[in-house]
């Protein structure tokens, strides 16, 4: 009788091809996005059954938490135009189909070379506490400049996008703070007193609807 975790495996991994297939396969944009939630759920599975929790939860709090969600409000907000997606398809089939047999290709001759089933076999054992305590503490000792440097890379990237997306067009007002502070009890509310005479009337016979 298989083991319980082989079993477990085995459904995460046929979750995860149907979903794969159907992000590729669905003709509503946000019907794919929907699979490829169900996608990184099930691979989140995967890497619970391989104990790889920090791994599992990154994808499910970074991919799906984040990432994806920010994908469905961009995908719902966007008009898209589905026949102009559709055009080239058969065009860029062959090239697509290469693609697919050449990867489908390094997979069959990792998993069947020698070096693969050598690194299987003689495989690190796991260490004593959990594994994202081990890899933090990896992380922040051996690889500290390494990480510290990519977080710097990514603050650049993200002050470079808002300085690219930042522009002043005319006609679009824009807040100010500086005066929005400085308002006080006085400022926000006036009152203006006007006497009858100040008053416009309204010329006899021109009455409403007229």
């Amino acid at each position: 009788m298989p083991d319980f975790l082989f079993i477990v495996f085995g459904v995460f991994a046929t979750i995860l091809l149907a979903s794969s297939l159907g992000v590729i396969f669905a003709r509503n944009p946000v019907h794919a996005s929907l699979f490829l939630v169900l996608a990184f759920v099930s691979s989140a599975g995967l890497w619970m059954t391989l104990q790889a929790e920090f791994l599992a939860l990154a994808i499910i709090l970074v991919y799906v938490g984040a990432v994806m969600v920010l994908f469905l409000f961009v995908i719902m907000m966007l008009d898209i135009n589905l026949d102009v997606l559709r055009e080239g398809f058969w065009r860029y089939l062959p090239l697509a189909a290469c693609a697919a047999a050449l990867v489908v290709g390094e997979i069959i001759f990792v998993l069947y070379s020698e070096p693969f089933f050598d690194t299987v076999m003689y495989a690190a054992p796991l260490p004593p506490e959990d594994n994202t305590r081990a890899l933090a503490a990896l992380l922040y000792t051996d690889y500290f400049y390494p990480f510290e440097l990519a977080a710097v890379l990514l603050l650049v990237a993200i002050v470079a996008a808002i300085a690219l997306t930042l522009r002043r067009r005319k006609g679009t007002k824009y807040a100010a703070p500086d005066l929005q502070v400085q308002a006080g009890k006085a400022g926000r509310v006036r009152l203006v007193s006007l006497s009858p005479a100040d008053s416009i009337a309204i010329p006899a016979g021109k009455q409403k609807g007229e």
